[in-house]
């Protein structure tokens, strides 16, 4: 099922800003090269933007890579 994460066995959350255009493909290079992490592994990993207002959760399933973006509402006063 599509955004499934409960088979998942970690949770990552990546430190620092992270810029929000980047695409499945730059997240993994992140992954990759930042972490020193695999990807494809049975985790989520979870971005923010400097904003921080704006997350993006990537993780893999058996048929390919999903990427969950959302903006949080933020309510002012």
């Amino acid at each position: 099922m599509l955004g499934d994460i409960s088979g998942l066995e970690k949770i990552y959350i990546v430190c620092g800003y992270t810029d929000m255009p980047k695409s499945i493909d730059g997240l993994c290079a992140i992954i990759e090269d930042q972490l020193k992490m695999d990807p494809s592994s049975s985790a989520l990993f979870l971005f923010c933007g400097r904003r921080r207002d704006r997350i993006k959760a990537l993780f893999r399933e058996a048929d390919g890579f999903v990427l969950i973006y959302k903006r949080l509402a933020i309510h002012g006063g």
